[in-house]
């Protein structure tokens, strides 16, 4: 089977995933536990914005952004209110329904491609930043991720970077994800620097501990090993 061939199966793939997927609340933002994981890693990264990347305040309403995996576009939203401005952002969306929804939140001069990332036409270093958030998780074909990251990499411009968040462990109880280590993000981009952190506590931990009480989630996140989620930045030097 070719390299496009693979591809596009495991594009088909995860769009039968997520129909396998029946609605559920645990991701509101009216859980204690999905806002502070939320502002948490969101706040760690304005932070690496301005310590790791050198970005000043002045700076976000100048860089392009893609959003790999945009959703129904609530991260494109929330980058504009850290100060990117919407004729600098863009999307890409594999699943129809969240294209269309996005359409209709989104100011129009946001352009939101939808299909497989890797056949949508965009410029080679043409971005500053390309943001990802639990889409390699949901990629099990590991050829399919590495041609995924060599277009976002090439999508780059050298002095730009590659935003990463995405969960670290398998699930047990969901076999159509699976954790994406560390090794494994050095492996996709071989050469890159990259800076780590590790984030949000792990969800089955923080909804039970929230359960209880909000003020239990930063004090058991102060574990580094009970944080389940990287947050990378994955620099493309000049």
């Amino acid at each position: 089977m070719s390299l496009q061939q693979t591809g596009r199966s495991e594009a088909d793939a995860v769009v039968e995933r997520y129909a396998r997927r029946t609605a559920t609340s645990v991701y509101s933002f009216l859980r204690p536990e999905v806002i502070q994981s939320t502002q948490e890693w969101q706040r760690k990264m304005l932070r690496m914005f301005g310590t790791v990347c050198g970005y000043g305040a002045d700076d976000l309403g100048k860089l392009k952004l893609l959003d790999l995996g945009c959703g129904y576009g609530g991260h494109l939203l929330d980058f504009m209110r850290f100060g990117f401005k919407p004729e600098n952002l863009c999307g890409i969306e594999l699943l129809a329904d969240r294209v269309a929804l996005a359409r209709t939140r989104l100011p129009a001069s946001i352009e939101i491609h939808s299909g497989d990332a890797s056949a949508v036409p965009i410029g080679l270093a043409s971005q500053d930043i390309v943001f990802q958030s639990v889409v390699f998780s949901s990629l099990l074909d590991d050829e399919f991720q590495q041609r995924l990251a060599d277009h976002m990499w090439s999508w780059v411009r050298p002095g730009g970077g590659i935003m990463w968040y995405d969960f670290v462990y398998d699930n047990p109880n969901n076999k159509d994800v699976r954790g994406v280590p560390l090794r494994r993000v050095r492996a996709l981009f071989p050469g890159a620097k990259i800076t780590a952190r590790r984030v949000t506590l792990a969800p089955p931990i923080s909804r039970r501990a929230c359960s209880i009480h909000p003020a239990a989630y930063p004090l058991l996140n102060s574990i580094p090993w009970l944080r389940s989620h990287l947050l990378c930045w994955i620099s493309k030097g000049n």
